[in-house]
């Protein structure tokens, strides 16, 4: 019984152990976009059997550290549903991930020159190569892969409370402000039909923004400046309240050039 006990101990450690960094892949290059490697896969995701409370999903992802190679999706994806339903903008710091809860953050490090963003996972992927995530167009950009699009990153899993803090660093170094999004559309007969309902909720006022991308236009509702994650957690709770729950964190540089406010 005791050499039993051992051999489970044993194979239990060895199953725990640390997974090695993956060489780098050099066939994707940057800016070139990889949506012609990239195997989209549209996922039949219930998403309710995927939300959890913050208490319940930090101890499983809390200690998520993981070191790999990053690719990444754009132009080819604009505007598209991802894995949460959601609308991909390829301007927004979002990445698909094959195991990570979605929606969730993650704060990602370009260990070749030390850049780092937080971004929200709200797709799953990739699904070609050794990669370990694949980087929205923006989120790319901002950590510079470089030429190969072989830099090797880290991963780290992070909790919305976490994330606040990191994403305002990131927008101050810029100018920016962070906003809370509570809903992006393709049609703005929707966006306004959502920013009704929460002024009849007489909730902050929100505004809708608009990007384009070619033919592809996303509408975005957004309440903000979010200057603390005390205000953040209030106005979570009362958009709760009203059945919007699917909120994130963003940040004026998440949209195109291309840009309109909606009033």
């Amino acid at each position: 019984m005791n050499k039993i006990i051992l051999v489970a101990l044993l194979l239990t450690l060895f199953g725990c152990s640390s997974e090695q960094i993956k060489s780098a892949d050099t066939t994707d290059t940057f800016p070139i976009e990889s949506s012609t490697v990239r195997q989209h896969a549209t996922l039949n995701v219930n998403i309710q059997d995927e939300k959890t409370s913050e208490d319940n999903l930090l101890p499983r992802i809390s200690r998520y550290l993981k070191q790999g190679i990053a690719s990444w999706y754009g132009p080819g994806f604009h505007g598209k549903k991802t894995a949460t339903g959601e609308i991909f903008d390829m301007y927004a710091m979002t990445a698909a991930h094959k195991t990570l809860p979605i929606p969730s953050y993650a704060q990602i490090t370009n260990l070749v020159n030390n850049r780092s963003i937080v971004v929200r996972i709200n797709d799953r992927g990739p699904f070609v190569g050794n990669k370990e995530i694949d980087l929205s167009y923006g989120a790319a950009k901002h950590l510079d892969l470089g030429a190969g699009n072989s830099s090797t990153i880290e991963i780290k899993a992070i909790s919305p409370k976490q994330a606040l803090p990191k994403i305002q660093q990131f927008a101050a170094t810029q100018a920016k402000h962070v906003f809370l999004q509570v809903g992006s559309f393709g049609t703005e007969k929707k966006a306004i039909e959502l920013k009704n309902k929460i002024a009849a909720s007489h909730l902050p006022s929100a505004d809708i923004r608009s990007s384009t991308y070619k033919k592809a236009t996303l509408y975005k509702v957004q309440i903000g400046p979010i200057n603390s994650t005390v205000n953040a957690n209030k106005l979570n709770q009362q958009l709760a309240e009203i059945g919007i729950i699917d909120t994130q964190f963003v940040t004026e540089s998440n949209l195109s050039q291309n840009t309109r406010v909606i009033m």
